[in-house]
């Protein structure tokens, strides 16, 4: 995701390899094309620019293994909160048909990255965003209307993306705040996977929000395994072993079901009411019995595209619309500045060459998500475990979109890896992110506000959009209290206005309405 020297890098990637580089990664790992870099050996490689970007095809097919260990819960994950959820009219869309779907939109878009965007983005379903539809939308209306909602956001994005405005927003950003962006989304990653291992969870009573695992203190084999992972990973990293973070991953996932094999330990929670502290967090460990399936395909087509303005009302249809937009809108702006500065794809502006083709296809996911009924789909922060293998291109795109096409027909396998083996590398990619914080100069506070609300709010809220537009929405204020207001580009101030309407939408909504 990020590295030393943000933006620079490709000017100074030399003399900081050894603080913030990934796996195994070495000097030729990021380093810029040259006039003696060696010529593309073939058709394929030149395409890709595989040569040119300093990678070779092993360090993308790891990369693309590792994305999608890192990423493949999305397809446990988003069945148990799309699939089990009733609608308005208590429909529910059933776990089998989510979990074939959901892999097959992350399949298709994922490869899609890799041939028109040719970087190393993987795509699924988006967390948070998926919540919010099932919680918020489809609980007013019926699925088909709640995912035809998602369709016309990816639609509108879509034209954002082809008309430029996506692409100048992001141009417009200052590039010490992009700095912020990729530091926030480092403690955010971390922190997702600290959550998601069940070593930080709520306290549930008291002033204190979060506590060290589910008593206070580590107890369970689940939370070993994962400081196993830590640790085991760390040192991989640390001794630049290639393939580190999926051998983590690997070795963990091994431990992990001998573990359960011997202690039997089980979930950490069984419907309806059964809880087991120490279990494990999503997955269990176990070899399934049945280990290829028939993907259930049902869903895809079942939305009606403006079912929604004649169940809601079309003001707060809306508004629904235009929340999806601007958390998808952002969120994808801030993974691409993460994982594309940490691979040292961005030029001395802070900008990623070609990025109107990562964002054409990330918005066409948006609306193929909505058509496939699992909530739009988006670029994931998990993309880094990929880079940190020295991923450079979108073969490892291709790779991972392959591993999900596998995962349509082989979901039981996927199952295998607990969150307790995979969070380990999410740990240390977000370490290694908030290492170019030391870019940001603290001296200057109309930077450094802004840029310290983006960095805590992210992990804070669990949203990068939040962390986004609260830095946005400073940094413009104090700029223009400091009478420097022409130095705002104009394309931020806009943005600025659409996140204070973003902040505002539930007064909005209720004085629109009502």
């Amino acid at each position: 995701m990020t590295c030393p020297g943000g933006y620079a890098r490709r000017a100074s990637i030399t003399g900081d390899v050894g603080s913030g580089t990934l796996g195994a990664m070495t000097t030729l790992d990021t380093a810029p094309p040259s006039a003696d870099s060696p010529a593309p050996t073939n058709g394929f490689d030149r395409y890709f620019m595989i040569t040119e970007r300093g990678s070779t095809l092993q360090r993308e097919i790891r990369g693309g293994f590792a994305t999608f260990f890192t990423m493949a819960y999305i397809v446990v994950l988003n069945p148990l909160i799309i699939g089990t959820a009733k609608d308005l009219h208590g429909h529910v869309l059933g776990i089998p048909r989510v979990a074939a779907a959901t892999a097959l939109v992350a399949a298709v878009m994922t490869i899609a990255m890799g041939v028109i965007g040719r970087y190393p983005f993987a795509l699924a379903t988006g967390l948070g965003l998926n919540a919010f539809v099932t919680f918020s939308i489809a609980s007013e209306m019926s699925w088909a209307d709640a995912m035809g909602l998602v369709v016309l956001e990816g639609i509108v994005i879509t034209v954002l993306v082809l008309t430029g405005f996506r692409t100048a927003v992001f141009r417009a950003i200052p590039t010490q705040l992009k700095t912020a962006i990729s530091v926030g989304i480092g403690l955010f990653i971390a922190l997702i996977g600290l959550v998601d291992a069940g070593f930080v969870r709520r306290t549930g009573t008291g002033p204190v929000p979060v506590q060290l695992g589910a008593t206070g203190e580590l107890r369970g084999w689940p939370t070993l395994v994962f400081v196993f992972g830590l640790l085991l990973t760390a040192i991989l990293v640390a001794r630049r072993t290639r393939g580190a973070i999926l051998l983590g991953i690997i070795i963990t996932t091994i431990v992990a079901i001998i573990i359960e094999a011997i202690a039997n330990v089980g979930p950490s929670f069984t419907p309806p009411d059964k809880v087991n502290a120490g279990g494990w967090q999503l997955n269990v460990p176990k070899l399934p019995t049945d280990v290829v399936g028939s993907p259930d395909l049902s869903l895809l087509g079942h939305f009606s595209l403006f079912g929604g303005f004649a169940q809601v009302g079309a003001v707060a249809a809306i508004l629904l619309v235009f929340t999806l937009m601007l958390a998808d809108f952002f969120d994808t702006m801030g993974t691409v500045v993460g994982v594309g500065a940490e691979a040292g794809l961005l030029d001395e502006e802070g900008q990623l060459p070609g990025i109107e083709r990562v964002l054409v296809v990330d918005s066409l996911a948006a609306a193929a998500g909505g058509a496939a009924s699992v909530s739009s789909a988006t670029t994931y922060i998990e993309s880094a475990a990929g880079v940190g293998e020295g991923a450079r291109t979108g073969v490892a795109s291709l790779v991972t979109g392959g591993l999900f096409i596998l995962a349509l027909f082989f979901t039981p396998l996927v199952s295998v890896v607990p969150f307790e083996a995979a969070s380990p590398a999410l740990v240390i990619v977000g370490f290694l992110l908030i290492t170019q914080v030391r870019n940001i100069d603290f001296e200057d506070y109309a930077i450094a506000i802004p840029a310290f609300l983006t960095i805590v709010l992210m992990p804070f809220t669990y949203s990068i959009t939040n962390g986004i537009g609260a830095g946005f929405v400073s940094y413009t204020v104090l700029k223009a209290t400091q009478g420097k207001a022409r130095e705002v580009h104009p394309l931020l101030w806009v943005v600025t206005a659409l996140f204070i309407v973003y902040f505002a939408i539930n007064p909005i909504q209720d004085a629109l309405v009502n």
